[in-house]
């Protein structure tokens, strides 16, 4: 009988590296590969000239291919690098730009694994006769159902809500099951020279300051700081395409001392909203371009940032997606992701397309002036 076959994408890191290894020695006949991302000269995009201007840090670049091609020799398996620099650019760059510039806090790690890794990604496997495909994501898949990882710390199952429903059966997750420090332990008892390699936390196309990377691309240029419960211009700041929703840091407030915090943001009219505490906080949401992995139980609990404990949240519809917590929660920030959980198990999400509720009533107008930031 045939071993089964998968792709594994492989990324120079330990996590992939453990990946290839657990799952030829499980008996998968496995192949490497690594998509290639970088360009031939390291350009910087911009919405005007996509391919100038990039800047590649510390994970897809041509270092880190050579790592993974070493670990694919270690472990005797053939290795390809495929060039996905245009579908790279066309799905992850560019959106990404053109969310900050109309105010929006995308989430590209999400967009990826969605329309690269296991969109086109997979279509490769499948023109290469290939049965699956692998990656070192801290997620764990049971029959069709996409679980946290065990390790609480690394879990990604965040990331993956944009995972296509008809993928999940090609999919495989080794490491999912793991710690980060099993995967490092056994990666040394395999002798993979990935073993120690730092994990890289930037975004694989910006190096150095996300903000000075954005105040480049975008032309950005001074605008007021507008407190948005008076109309009051309270500062000046950089760009307004440079802030995010929840931002308290770095306002250019005129009195430092006040406790402020970007609450909406009009790079048409350059203008940054700023307020209070309590207008950062919101008992809902309205999502689109929803992916739904499971039916929707009429609560749910929903994580709208990588690192913020989940909520629970009632399901008032389905089209358009619309969500109410049942307790406030922070910065809720158009362009991230809004990712449904119940348990352990990942139901799907959404783009945030706007913030409910408003415990300041932003979005229902104040003191005469309607202040809707969708």
């Amino acid at each position: 009988m045939p071993k089964p076959r998968v792709l594994v994408a492989m990324s120079g890191g330990v996590d992939s590296s453990v990946t290839a290894y657990l799952l030829k020695e499980a008996g998968y006949e496995v192949v490497g590969a690594m998509m290639r991302f970088w360009p031939e000269e390291p350009p910087r995009p911009t919405l005007d000239v996509p391919h100038k201007g990039r800047a590649w840090e510390s994970c897809c670049t041509p270092e880190a291919a050579y790592e993974a091609r070493r670990v694919a020799e270690i472990l005797d398996i053939p290795f390809y690098l495929l060039d996905y620099r245009e579908t790279f650019e066309e799905e992850i760059i560019q959106p990404f730009l053109k969310d900050y510039a109309q105010g929006r806090t995308p989430n590209p790690c999400a967009r990826c694994n969605t329309f690269v890794k296991f969109g086109a990604l997979l279509k490769q496997a499948r023109r290469l006769g290939l049965d699956y495909v692998a990656t070192g994501h801290y997620v764990r898949r049971e029959g069709e159902s996409l679980l946290r990882g065990i390790d609480p710390l690394k879990d990604q199952s965040y990331f993956l809500w944009g995972t296509p429903k008809e993928a999940l059966p090609h999919l495989l997750f080794p490491v999912g099951g793991m710690t980060k420090a099993e995967v490092r332990a056994l990666a040394e008892r395999a002798g993979l020279p990935t073993a120690k390699k730092p994990e890289s936390q930037n975004l694989c196309f910006v190096a150095g300051d996300l903000k000075e990377f954005l105040k480049e691309r975008l032309k950005a240029r001074p605008g007021p700081l507008v407190d948005a419960l008076t109309g009051e211009v309270v500062g000046e700041h950089q760009g307004a395409s440079l802030y995010t929703i929840g931002q308290r840091k770095g306002l250019g407030l005129f009195k430092p001392h006040l406790e402020r915090y970007v609450v909406g943001v009009d790079p048409l009219a350059n203008v940054v909203y700023v307020g209070p505490r309590e207008a950062t906080l919101w008992l809902g949401l309205e999502g689109e371009e929803a992916n739904l992995l499971a039916d929707l139980p009429e609560e749910v609990e929903v994580q709208v940032r990588y690192r913020t404990p989940p909520v629970r949240t009632k399901v008032e519809s389905l089209n358009p997606l619309r969500l109410r917590f049942q307790s406030p929660v922070f910065a809720v920030a158009p362009g991230q992701s809004a990712v449904l959980y119940q348990g352990e198990k990942l139901l799907g999400g959404a783009v945030i397309r706007k913030g409910l509720y408003n415990l300041a009533g932003l979005d229902q107008g104040l003191r005469g002036k309607v202040l809707t930031f969708s």
